[in-house]
C-alpha cells in the first residue's frame, strides 16, 4: 500500500487550536460500519449508542510537561527537546530541535536545577540525553517543563489539566490519548448507570503514535514501541463482558493498540505490561476490539491507517469527506468520532 494512498484534503481552518469550552459539547460523527451510515450528533450521545453489558476500556496514561528548552551559555545556542522515554533515572530518548547542532557531548542549560547533555543519536532521529538535576525529577520537570503540544497547535493552552483526560493517572506520556479528552466524570457515570462497565489499561504515548510515516510505502514504516500494561482486574473484566455478549469499545487508538497487543487469536485479553510496536492496517484482523471512539487524524498517519483497518480505507476516507463539508474540528482538540 502507498502511504499516499491515505491522504485527503483538510482545510487549515479546520485544525482545531484550542478545546472545546465543555469537554462533553464537541460534535460525534457516529458511523455504523453494517448499514454504512454516518450521523451527526454530540459526544454526550454516546450514552444512547453503548449498550448496557458493554465495556469502555480507557487509558489512564498522563501527559507530562515534556516540552523543555535549554539553552550553551558560552554561545548562546538555544535547544528544544521533547522527553519521549525514560531509559534510567537520568537518561531518556527525546526528539531534539534543531537537530543539526545536537552534537554528542554539548551540554545545555535547562533551569539552575536541570541540564542536558546529548549522548548519542537514535534509530528514529532523536537523541539520548542526559539529565542531571539536584532534587526530585518529577517536581523540577513540573516546574520547567511546558506540555508537548502538537505542532499544528499553534495557540498557547490555557489550563494544562485540558491536555489531560480526567481519568488520568500515571505520568509518562509525550502527547495526550485525545479521544479520552471528551469525557467528563457526570458522563462516566451516567454510562456508568446504564449498566456500561469501565476498564482501564495503560499506554504511555510516545514516538510510536505521532511519527510521521516518510516511507512511500505503508510496508516500509517501522513503529516505534511504547509502553503498555494491562492488569488481571481489566482483562477479566473485559473477557467477561465479552463472554455475556457485551461490546469491547476502546476509547483512542493508544486502548485499541493495547488490547490488540495482549488479545490472543480467539479475543481473550492477558494480563501484561511490556513494549509494543503493533502496527495496524488495512487487512489487520481485529482480535478483541469490536467498535471505536477516536479522533479525526492527520493525512497518512498510522492513525489514519489503524481506523481504515477497522472499516475500510474507502469507507473512511469517504467519512473524513462528511466531516469536512459538516465543517468538523479536526485533530487533538478537535471533535470525535464513534465507529461501530
Amino acid at each position: 500500500m502507498k502511504t499516499s494512498d491515505f491522504y485527503y484534503d483538510l482545510p487549515p481552518e479546520l485544525i482545531a487550536q484550542t478545546p472545546a469550552k465543555e469537554r462533553s459539547a464537541s460534535r460525534l460523527l457516529v458511523y455504523d460500519r453494517g448499514t454504512r451510515t454516518i450521523s451527526d450528533e454530540v459526544f454526550t450521545d454516546i450514552v444512547r449508542h453503548l449498550r448496557p453489558g458493554d465495556v469502555l476500556v480507557r487509558n489512564t496514561t498522563r501527559v507530562i510537561p515534556a516540552r523543555i528548552f535549554g539553552h550553551r551559555p558560552e554561545t548562546g545556542g538555544t535547544m528544544e527537546f521533547l522527553l519521549l522515554k525514560r531509559l534510567d533515572a537520568h537518561h531518556w530518548e527525546c526528539l531534539v530541535r534543531p537537530g543539526r547542532r545536537a552534537k554528542p557531548g554539548l551540554t545545555y542549560t535547562i533551569s539552575d536545577e536541570l541540564s542536558a547533555t546529548i549522548c548519542e543519536p537514535t534509530d528514529a532521529g532523536g537523541r539520548v540525553i542526559r539529565l542531571d538535576y539536584d532534587g526530585v525529577f518529577e517536581e523540577i520537570l513540573d516546574r520547567v517543563g511546558e506540555m508537548p503540544l502538537p505542532p499544528y497547535i499553534t495557540e498557547r493552552l490555557a489550563e494544562r489539566e485540558r491536555y489531560q483526560t480526567v481519568y488520568a493517572r500515571e505520568n509518562g506520556s509525550a502527547a495526550a490519548p485525545t479521544a479520552g479528552l471528551h469525557f467528563t466524570e457526570a458522563l462516566l457515570d451516567a454510562l456508568r448507570a446504564k449498566g456500561v462497565l469501565i476498564a482501564d489499561v495503560l499506554l504511555h504515548v510516545g514516538l510510536g503514535t505521532f511519527r510521521p510515516v516518510s516511507a512511500e510505502t505503508v510496508e516500509e514504516h517501522h513503529m516505534h514501541s511504547e509502553y503498555f500494561e494491562v492488569t488481571e482486574r481489566s482483562a477479566a473484566a473485559i473477557n467477561a463482558a465479552r463472554a455475556a455478549g457485551g461490546r469491547i469499545v476502546a476509547v483512542g487508538t493508544t486502548s485499541c493498540r493495547t488490547l490488540e497487543s495482549v488479545a490472543d487469536d480467539a479475543g481473550i485479553v492477558h494480563a501484561k505490561s511490556g513494549w509494543t510496536d503493533i502496527f495496524i492496517t488495512p487487512g489487520y484482523r481485529f482480535k478483541a476490539v469490536d467498535a471505536l471512539i477516536t479522533n479525526f487524524h492527520l493525512p497518512e498517519s498510522t492513525l489514519l491507517m489503524l481506523v481504515s483497518a477497522l472499516c475500510s480505507r474507502e469507507e473512511i476516507l469517504s467519512v473524513y469527506e462528511h466531516a469536512v463539508r459538516e465543517r468538523y474540528r479536526f485533530f487533538s482538540f478537535g471533535d470525535a468520532m464513534f465507529l461501530q
